[in-house]
């Protein structure tokens, strides 16, 4: 997963960051997840990541997109 996310989703200001840096930063961050009607809202400490730092990692990987799942009609 750190491959992946220093591969082809981080911006390149941060592509230089080591795995363990993007462990500590990225993937063991606490957060609070608040879901709403349709929406979810990670609250989260800013000195972990950069709010704007942190969308931009998630419109990337957004980008790749899910398939749709495969439908058995019988």
């Amino acid at each position: 997963m750190g491959n992946f996310l220093r591969r082809l989703a981080l911006p390149h200001s941060v592509k230089h960051w080591s795995l363990t840096t993007l462990r500590e930063k990225l993937i063991k961050i606490g957060a609070k997840m608040v879901t709403h009607s349709r929406y979810v809202i990670f609250q989260m400490a800013e000195v972990a990541v950069p709010s704007e730092l942190f969308a931009a990692i998630l419109e990337r990987i957004q980008r790749f997109g899910v398939p749709p799942p495969l439908v058995q009609r019988g």
